[in-house]
């Protein structure tokens, strides 16, 4: 039992890490002088915006003028995605933390041209349950387990989320049963590294291990300038400046991902064509202009997931053939890991309650 909570140790620091927020009401709702304080929250990583309302609300009700709430969140202008973790938004739009996170709330006015409608906590746990159904798929093939689990079960595992209870979590996440544990997956990947290290034919004494794949969510953000500073990078006005894109990492039995650094450059076959990721540093491989991504759509999650990279392509192919991409930074809750810690520790550790592993990655493209 010892050994089982040393191991959780790190994914119980995940669950328990929050934002400090500091929320403003935007001024064409402010109706009474003087303007209401800002609102100071502690936002869980793991949660997601809208769940916050009604701690904030309290703090803007007596300004608010006459109408029906459609709340939505924006920082430096750009509306957030309510269906993205607020640790993830944090980590993809601050490339130097800021903290207090400073945003602003509308309680009108909903930009429905740039976000997907949101009724509240209902539309929150609908989009987890779909992205827990693609993860499913992704990883089983179908996504049985998540439709035959009862009501009683599902309802009990979004509020072991809502509440960031991770034992409670835990108990019910484990009656989807999933193609492999948390155990199994430590091992397949130990096994693939040590083929790798050892290149020799005994080390297929280990015996044969089961293929799996495991739910990424990618977050692109290119630039064409380098900066010595990531601070210095131009704030995001748009989405369109963000490729983002569901792409699983197959774990097989032949040794390829054993490190986050094999991971990733399998997920990014565009930077690292035919190339070895340095165990100290991003490597910057030349682009191979004709070279095309295989989308993974799994569910409906995957809407966009096409045009986001052929937008990605597209930038890619605004650079020369002389130009290399570079990685600048990669994130993954909040932490910029190293390229050579184990892959199974990342999956262990880092993913997010919907079995998805959301990764930040800054790369200058020219």
């Amino acid at each position: 039992m010892a050994k089982n909570d040393k191991s959780r140790e790190a994914q119980k620091l995940v669950w328990e890490g929050a934002i400090p927020l500091q929320i403003h009401l935007h001024e064409s709702e402010v109706t009474t002088l003087p303007p209401p304080s800002p609102a100071m929250i502690l936002a869980p990583r793991i949660g997601y915006l809208p769940l916050l309302v009604s701690q904030i609300k309290p703090y803007f009700s007596s300004t608010l003028p006459p109408g029906v709430d459609t709340v939505w969140f924006e920082y430096k202008g750009l509306p957030l995605k309510w269906y993205i973790p607020t640790g993830v938004l944090f980590d993809l739009l601050c490339s130097e933390p800021e903290r207090p996170w400073n945003l602003t709330v509308h309680f009108r006015g909903y930009p429905g041209n740039v976000l997907s409608s949101c009724e509240g906590e209902d539309s929150v746990k609908w989009s987890f349950i779909n992205s827990l159904k693609e993860a499913a798929y992704i990883i089983n093939g179908n996504c049985k387990n998540v439709m035959n689990m009862s009501q009683h079960d599902q309802s009990e595992l979004w509020r072991s989320v809502l509440n960031g209870n991770l034992e409670s979590y835990l108990h019910f996440a484990s009656k989807l049963k999933f193609g492999f544990t948390a155990d199994d997956l430590s091992m397949k990947l130990n096994i693939s590294s040590l083929k790798s290290r050892e290149a020799s034919t005994e080390a297929d004494a280990s015996g044969p291990t089961k293929a799996g794949r495991i739910p990424i969510r990618l977050y692109i953000r290119s630039f064409n300038e380098d900066f010595d500073d990531l601070e210095d990078l131009p704030v995001i006005d748009s989405w369109d400046n963000i490729s983002y894109i569901n792409r699983p990492v197959e774990i097989n039995d032949d040794g390829n991902c054993f490190t986050l650094g094999d991971a990733i450059k399998s997920l990014l076959p565009e930077f690292f064509p035919n190339k070895t990721l340095p165990k100290d540093s991003a490597c910057s491989p030349n682009v191979k202009e004709n070279e095309k991504l295989e989308p993974e759509a799994a569910g409906s999650g995957a809407t966009g997931t096409d045009e986001a990279e052929e937008m990605l392509q597209e930038r890619l192919k605004s650079c020369s053939l002389s130009d290399t991409p570079e990685l600048k930074l990669i994130r993954i809750q909040g932490i910029e890991p190293k390229l050579e810690i184990p892959f199974a520790w990342v999956v262990n550790n880092l993913m997010n309650p919907e079995h998805y592993i959301h990764i930040i990655v800054y790369v200058r493209v020219g």
